[in-house]
């Protein structure tokens, strides 16, 4: 009897790599499950540009999709380009991000476009550490940048691959802590190694890291069910997915309280004060802000208004977190009030008419409060 021929191979078409037991790759099943489930419709995809790139990850450092949007489209409607953006006043740029919080990240996003007139040319540089070098761009940021601009590979750590990265490979420890922030990059640049990625493919590898973190793998309630990593991921198969990442421990946050002085003259203008360039609400307008303290108040009073009598009106406290601590703001609101003969308008106080405060970049709990009912 003839021996059995083998038969020719049958023609395949042409897959994505596999890892070493033939499973599929981190890489490539994120990216299959972004041409699915991931976000395409983003405003700074259309069209994805350095600038656009940039601006929206700079305001998604602290910020949740769903907010930026609309900041995001309100800021390029305003300023399309790096030049314009350099070209703007530094009160333009705050009045833009108002609301938006971290108020840091619009000075610097201010002073990285000028430095990008004065060293390249008036665009952004297509380099790791020259984006590093900005003011306000980090290493992840720069990679993100870079990846989604221009296909570069580059790997991402943003508090979203944190979390991915810890669960699929069960790093334990706050990823906050260098030595675990390092094993996370050890992670990520493994997978951006995979031969699947691309120049056409990072920008929705990038994306779809960032996607899965904000949609599926969540700090609380993760959609395992629904996870492309599900079979690759340790917290799953050991059952610690509310575990891990690890919490960043737990400190309580110290309580301030300061009395927010709201002035206004005959014609119903606000008397707004700018803040330091460095500290809380940086270079922002605001009301004048004192300490709680009775005699603090009265010693401002003195120094800037015509004497009154009129007794204030008091109005409900505002609560307001930051990263560090809590801050009780105390309004105390007098009207028909005249500046002293010795305090006109300057660069560091104005009165501003009421319609023209949308204009102006005010801290958030501010600006709720001017817009409350009389």
């Amino acid at each position: 009897m003839a021996a059995d021929v083998p038969k020719p191979p049958t023609k395949r078409a042409a897959t994505r790599p596999t890892a070493a037991n033939g499973e599929a790759t981190f890489a490539q099943r994120l990216l299959a499950w972004h041409s699915r489930g991931g976000r395409h419709d983003l405003p700074w995809q259309h069209p994805r540009t350095p600038y656009r790139v940039w601006l929206s990850e700079i305001m998604l450092q602290q910020t949740q999709v769903r907010t930026a949007v609309p900041y995001f489209q309100r800021f390029v409607d305003a300023l399309p380009d790096l030049p314009s953006l350099a070209d703007a006043s530094l009160d333009r740029v705050l009045a833009l991000w108002s609301g938006l919080g971290y108020y840091a990240r619009a000075r610097n996003l201010h002073a990285a476009a000028r430095r990008c007139v004065e060293q390249h040319g008036g665009e952004l540089p297509r380099d790791l550490d020259a984006l590093v070098a900005l003011p306000g761009i980090g290493r992840s940021t720069a990679a993100a940048i870079l990846s989604q601009a221009w296909g570069d590979r580059h790997a991402i750590l943003d508090g979203n691959v944190k979390r991915v990265l810890a669960r699929v490979h069960g790093i334990e420890g706050w990823p906050g802590l260098p030595a675990v922030e390092k094993r996370l990059w050890i992670c990520a640049e493994a997978h951006v190694d995979d031969a699947v990625l691309k120049t056409a493919t990072m920008p929705d590898y990038t994306q779809a890291q960032m996607d899965l973190g904000a949609t599926v793998c969540t700090r609380a309630n993760p959609a395992c069910l629904l996870c492309p990593l599900a079979p690759l991921c340790i917290a799953r198969r050991d059952g610690r997915t509310e575990e891990l990442p690890t919490p960043r421990p737990g400190k309580t946050l110290p309580q301030r309280h300061a009395h927010a002085l709201w002035l206004e003259d005959t014609e119903g203008r606000v008397l707004l004060e700018r803040r330091p360039p460095t500290g809380v609400w940086a270079s922002l307008w605001s009301l004048p802000l004192v300490d709680a303290d009775p005699a603090a108040v009265d010693a401002w009073l003195h120094a800037h208004l015509e004497p009154s009598t009129v007794p204030p009106e008091v109005r409900p406290v505002l609560a307001h977190g930051f990263s560090h601590y809590r801050l009780d703001l105390h309004p105390l609101r007098w009207r028909n009030v005249r500046l002293s003969a010795r305090v006109a308008d300057n660069e560091a106080l104005r009165w501003t008419p009421r319609d023209a405060l949308a204009d102006v970049g005010l801290p958030a709990p501010v600006r709720r409060l001017l817009e409350s009912t009389d």
